[in-house]
This record gives C-alpha cells, sequence and structure tokens, in this order.
C-alpha cells in the first residue's frame, strides 16, 4: 500500500505546444559497445534476481550498473580477418555475496551470464576467443544494505537513491522511424538474409521541417564478402531498405547515408570481424546509450540515468524512468483528448519507492480544453501505475521491459 498521508497530490500542468521546426534522434543498436555493457549490466542483475529469489525467497541488496568495454584490435579482411587483442568487459558494482554462510557464486553469475547473451546475440563473435569478462564486485556499504532490508508496512522497498524519471508520449514520426530502421536491420532474419550486416548499428535522424536525413553506421563483417563490390551492395541494400521504411513512416523524402566514412578508392571501409567496432574501434560503458523507450531524444525530456544493472525493487532511476514513460503513454492512450504528455518523477532516499517525492503531468489538450477537467482521469493512471510496483518488479527480473 502507498502512503497516504506523504504523498504528494499529482502536480497537472499545461504542455505548450511543441517547436517542432527540427528534432534529432538517435539509436545505438543491440551491437553497439555502449548498448552491449547495458545489455550485460541488466543481464547481470536479473541473474542476481532470479538466483536470490531462488535461494532466499527475495531479492537481495545489489547494484551492478558498471561496466566498461574495453575494445580489442583486429585485422578486418575481406572474406576473413582475425581478432589481434580480446576485447575486455569489466562488470563491476555492489551485490550480496552472503547469507549465514550461504556464498553466492557472483562470479560465475557474472561471466556465465555474459558470455551466454553474447552468443545469442552477436552471430560473428565467438565470446570464448574474442572477449575477456573479468568480475569486480564488492558487497554494499553498511548503511545502504541496511536501508535495503527495512520495509514500509506493505512490504514496498524505500528509495535507495534521491534521483527521477522522465518519459514522454506519444512518440515521433522521426523517434518510430529511427527505431524502425534499426530493428529492421537487426531483425530476426538477418543472420539468414544478410549475415554481412554487423549487429554494430547506428542510426541518427535529423529532421528540418518536413526535410529527413537519416545517417545510418553498420559494422559490416569480413568472411560474408567476398570484396569491395559485395561491400557496396550490402551499403546499397540497407539505404534502399531504410528508404522504404520512411516512405512507410510518412516521410516521402528521406536522405539516407550509410557508412560516411569510407574511402572506398582509397581501401577505407567499415568492415570488421566481429560485427561490432568493439573490436577495435571503440569502447563502451552503461548508460551512454539509449535511454529506457529504446532512443536518445535531445529535443524531449531525458534522463541521464543508467538504468541497466540497478536494482528493479529499490532503485527509483530504473523503476521511476519506466513508470513516467508507462503514465505518459497511459494517458495518451487512454484519453482521447490528450494530444501529448509528459511525466516527471522525482524521489527522496528512504521514502517508499510507491509514494514519490513528485508527480508532475503535462499535458497538451486538443481544442484548448483545461487541463484541470482531466485531473480525476490522469491521478487514477497515476496511481495505478505505482499500485502495480510489485508487477513492475517481475517484468525487469522476466527480462520483458526495454531498458535501452
Amino acid at each position: 500500500m502507498r502512503d497516504t498521508e506523504t504523498m504528494q497530490p499529482v502536480i497537472l500542468s499545461r504542455l505548450l505546444p511543441a517547436d517542432d521546426a527540427v528534432e534529432i534522434v538517435e539509436r545505438k543498436g543491440i551491437g553497439h559497445p555502449d548498448t552491449i555493457c547495458d545489455a550485460l549490466a541488466e543481464t547481470f542483475s536479473r541473474n542476481l534476481c532470479r538466483a536470490y529469489l531462488q535461494r532466499y525467497g527475495r531479492i537481495l541488496h545489489h547494484n551492478v550498473d558498471k561496466a566498461l568495454l574495453c575494445g580489442g584490435r583486429a585485422a578486418a579482411a575481406f572474406g576473413g580477418g582475425t581478432v589481434v587483442a580480446p576485447i575486455r568487459i569489466y562488470l563491476a558494482g555492489r551485490a550480496t555475496a552472503e547469507i549465514g554462510g550461504d556464498v553466492m557464486p557472483i562470479r560465475d553469475i557474472a561471466i556465465d551470464g555474459s558470455r551466454d547473451w553474447l552468443r545469442h546475440h552477436m552471430h560473428a563473435l565467438d565470446p570464448a576467443r574474442h572477449v575477456v569478462i573479468e568480475e569486480r564486485v564488492q558487497p554494499g556499504s553498511q548503511d545502504l544494505r541496511t536501508l535495503f532490508s527495512r520495509r514500509d508496512e506493505g512490504q514496498i522497498a524505500l528509495a535507495n537513491d534521491t534521483s527521477f524519471g522522465v518519459g514522454h508520449a506519444p512518440a515521433t514520426p522521426l523517434e518510430r522511424l529511427v527505431l524502425a530502421v534499426e530493428q529492421h536491420i537487426n531483425g530476426p532474419d538477418r543472420v539468414r538474409l544478410n549475415p554481412a550486416w554487423g549487429e554494430d548499428v547506428k542510426v541518427m535522424g535529423v529532421r528540418h521541417g518536413d526535410a529527413v536525413q537519416l545517417t545510418i553506421a553498420c559494422a559490416m563483417i569480413g568472411r560474408y564478402l567476398a570484396g569491395l563490390d559485395a561491400y557496396l551492395e550490402s551499403k546499397s541494400a540497407i539505404q534502399r531498405q531504410a528508404q522504404a521504411i520512411a516512405l512507410e513512416h510518412g516521410f516521402s523524402t528521406c536522405e539516407v547515408g550509410v557508412n560516411m566514412a569510407d574511402n572506398p578508392t582509397a581501401g577505407s571501409v567499415y568492415l570488421t570481424v566481429t560485427g561490432t567496432s568493439a573490436e577495435a574501434g571503440d569502447d563502451g560503458e552503461v548508460g551512454r546509450g539509449n535511454r529506457v523507450n529504446g532512443l536518445i531524444t535531445p529535443c524531449q525530456p531525458m534522463s541521464l540515468e543508467a538504468a541497466a544493472g540497478k536494482n528493479p525493487a529499490s532503485h527509483v532511476g530504473k523503476i521511476y524512468n519506466v513508470m513516467a514513460q508507462r503514465i505518459a503513454h497511459a494517458v495518451v492512450a487512454g484519453m482521447p483528448q490528450v494530444a501529448r504528455a509528459q511525466c516527471l518523477m522525482a524521489s527522496r532516499i528512504g521514502a517508499p519507492v510507491n509514494a514519490p517525492a513528485l508527480r508532475q503531468v503535462l499535458i497538451e489538450t486538443r481544442d484548448g480544453m483545461p487541463v484541470e477537467r482531466l485531473r480525476g482521469g490522469v491521478e487514477e493512471i497515476v496511481d495505478g501505475q505505482l499500485a502495480r510496483l510489485a508487477q513492475l518488479v517481475d517484468e525487469f527480473v522476466a527480462g520483458t521491459v526495454r531498458l535501452y
């Protein structure tokens, strides 16, 4: 139950019409070094939660949201190539490792889960040969462990931080386009139909009025390409398919550039051995990539919180960003009078997670309707999402919530 005596009322505000002359949207695909770090941190947390639940019947204190990827060295070539020095991944954070003499295999959970994720998501990367994974996890501080072990009367976890979350809805046409293009390139048929396309994909969408430009980077895999002509054809295929997706999303004209740093006449192209720039060209870190809506949207309200790897039961930086996004979408979907919505939630450390210190919803109404007329419906949606906190925790553990 929420603490109704300390719960702050919903602040309902009018959202001004957007100045949409210019818009920028970015997405880093599943094989980008930053996204890999997000994925491995969240996989680590999720596997810890499952192990804690199995052994102790409850999620214990942990936050494993610190991951660093140090790129290796590779010699890419058409028809093959080799990894000269492996990618190194460091998984760090805090986690409960022992209860009453029973020791949790933290290192095995971290490393085995990471290798399993890489094996299932990177079709040209061999996690046994191309990657070295190191675990650097220590127990949490006594004060934070004590805070985590406390519960209010309804057994709701207490916020372990003073933080905030934000969300917006609906997604703009450009946001939907950028997400759709990356998901198409990294679609379920990629390995069968286009094995030369690596998972390290980045899509940047820029709109100025009605003019849209997409810049796409896709790490091509040398072993699946006989030579430069095959490489250029793969680039052209991505360009054609991206333009077709843009047309489906309502953009009649869309300029698409793929691997724009290439200089084919000089023999310089974006060729890799493993399908990720992490093998030689780039490093990665948790929290530097997509927000919980799967995008980087500088023209919308955003949090810099690194959600992946944080404790799903108590870390408001994770919980509130997902919840704020859901509230904004639910307001737009459930209230036809609302054209756009944004949600802002803030916590105070030590307070129940389901009793935010601040809850604000901003709405742009259709036909100038006063926002106060919609207060009852908005408050019902906000309270309903907070009441589903336990179900949200279950979704985090099950891995059904998008965080990157």
